[in-house]
């Protein structure tokens, strides 16, 4: 009888621990629900911060080619005078201009051909890794809720 009095204890004990683990549907929904809400929003800080970063990095460029491009064009149109004044001592001033200008129409047509065909190959601006990220999230929701 002691054996059996000793028992009766312990089964107690590991039912109510049991019954402490089970949830009711409305309590896993409310987890459930509670925690996809925090992933998306940390989904969400993820993609802002990484598009705030690619922003910043594109303004700097950007910033940069600029100056780049009006040190260079201040630099061209001084070769371009160079250049006038070197073919005025062969012909007259006049066409060592159409010449030279010439040129560089040309030079700018090429420029503007590659340039546009470039802009049609870049794609649009994403957040990479956040859209890599709710992706496995979706993958795993989706594996979980098959089990």
């Amino acid at each position: 009888m002691t054996g059996t009095l000793e028992t009766r204890p312990d089964r107690a004990a590991r039912s109510g621990a049991r019954a402490q683990d089970h949830h009711s549907v409305g309590e896993l929904v409310g987890q459930a629900t509670e925690q996809l809400s925090l992933l998306v929003r940390q989904e969400m800080a993820l993609a802002k911060e990484e598009l705030a970063e690619k922003g910043r990095r594109a303004g700097r460029g950007g910033g940069l080619l600029g100056a780049a491009g009006a040190v260079a064009y201040v630099g061209f149109m001084t070769m371009a005078g160079a250049a006038v004044a070197a073919f005025s001592l062969v012909v007259d001033v006049w066409a060592a201009a159409l010449i030279v200008m010439g040129v560089l129409f040309v030079i700018a047509a090429v420029l503007a051909a590659v340039g546009r065909a470039q802009l049609r190959r870049a794609t649009p601006p994403k957040p990479e890794q956040a859209l890599d990220s709710v992706k496995a999230d979706v993958d795993e929701i989706k594996g979980r809720a098959r089990r």
